[in-house]
């Protein structure tokens, strides 16, 4: 028994010469379990002919249901696509376990790290703790941004490295953009003016209604969380200002910042990371500029764990904001970008104190000692001054 469910172990060869004895031991136990779930771990199967399907076949119609198959080798997954079963089954194959140790660590963040592995490909290995669920989020969110015109690299398989699930995408020769402004400040203008176009280029992709989660209704369903620490005026004057946001079907990445962006040999811009992306209003995304390029830089966090979550140096972050500003707004003098930065401060703040909540996982004792504060100083002034958004 694994999680309340009755967990089938198949080992070594199931033949002619077994099945029967295979299939009496089963049954005895499926029905010393009456009702209970029941999954078939294949991950010691090295073989299973046509009398071992067929008993898999009897206990799939004993249950009534479709029968999970997990930990299926290449080979066992091959006989069950021949024979149709992966139709009649969920059958999960076995993850192909790879290790990062030796590879380059190209970009790291709050889910996991990023390792170049070869010339040709790069792996996603999320954090300790992180369920398939949200692994397998990631992927459909790429595959739903693909099709819709969003470039982004697409994965190909999922894989185990120790503990962790990771993500293998093909990136030839790429490079993010972090690492080419580490390795060369002057070409922080270059890739803050193309970072800028790209932006603003998946900014003019609209999807259909619900094909991405809804940022604005992220934000509403926070203030239930932070309604445990706040006053119910407090509450309603962050409510009032988020519903203030226009409703747009708008294509967002979510988390657009220099170590998602990655550069490929012949020029192109390739979106990773993209599990946040969602649809809303633009400002969500240009407005989330401001926290790695300007908040970053001056927080209280030791100047190496800053450093490395910038990617390049701390000094270049509010030059590399300046740029992409001026750039998306079309802006030209420095009064009008400090003007426009002004009017996204808000925005910026909401999503500093939201993120920062998340992160503490809606912890009350936490949130009161370090999002209170922030709410009541910075955000809640910045709303009340607020402009209303014009483009």
């Amino acid at each position: 028994m694994e999680n309340e469910v009755l967990v089938l172990k198949l080992e070594g060869r199931i033949d002619s010469a077994n099945a029967g004895e295979v299939e009496k031991e089963i049954m005895e136990k499926a029905a010393a379990c009456p009702g209970q779930d029941i999954e078939v771990d294949a991950e010691n199967l090295e073989y299973i002919s046509s009398a071992g399907l067929r008993v898999l076949m009897k206990l799939r119609k004993q249950m009534g249901r479709p029968l999970p198959i997990r930990n299926v080798s290449g080979e066992i997954y091959e006989i069950l696509e021949v024979t149709g079963f992966t139709e009649l089954f969920d059958v999960k194959k076995r993850l192909r376990e790879i290790s990062t140790e030796g590879c380059d660590l190209i970009g790291s963040g709050g889910y996991g790290r990023v390792y170049r592995m070869d010339a040709d490909t790069i792996v996603k290995v999320y954090s300790q703790g992180i369920d398939m669920e949200m692994v397998q989020h990631e992927r459909d969110t790429a595959r739903k941004a693909f099709l819709a015109g969003v470039p982004t690299a697409i994965s190909y398989d999922v894989i185990r490295s120790g503990d962790c699930y990771g993500v293998v995408f093909e990136l030839v020769n790429a490079r993010t953009v972090a690492q080419i402004m580490d390795a060369d400040r002057s070409r922080v203008e270059e890739m803050g003016e193309k970072s800028a176009r790209l932006l603003k280029s998946l900014h003019g992709i609209t999807l259909e209604k619900d094909a991405l989660p809804n940022k604005k209704q992220e934000f509403l369903n926070w203030l239930p969380h932070i309604g445990t620490i706040l006053e119910p005026d407090e509450v309603k004057e962050i409510r009032d200002f988020i519903l203030s946001v226009p409703d747009r079907n708008t294509f967002l990445h979510g988390d657009f910042n220099s170590k998602n962006i990655m550069v490929q040999e012949n020029g192109e811009f390739i979106l990773i990371d993209i599990g946040d992306a969602a649809t809303g209003h633009p400002v969500f995304d240009v407005a989330g500029l401001i926290l790695p390029y300007l908040f970053l830089p001056k927080s209280p966090s030791p100047e190496e764990e800053r450093r490395r979550l910038l990617g390049f140096r701390l000094e270049d972050g509010p030059k590399m904001w300046n740029v992409m500003c001026r750039t998306y707004f079309g802006l030209k003098t420095p009064e009008e970008i400090q003007e426009m930065t002004g009017k996204l401060m808000p925005y910026a703040q909401l999503m500093a104190s939201y993120q920062g909540s998340r992160r503490m996982g809606y912890n009350r004792e936490l949130m009161i000692q370090r999002t209170l504060p922030g709410i009541r100083t910075r955000l809640l002034p910045l709303i009340r001054a607020a402009s209303p958004i014009d483009w």
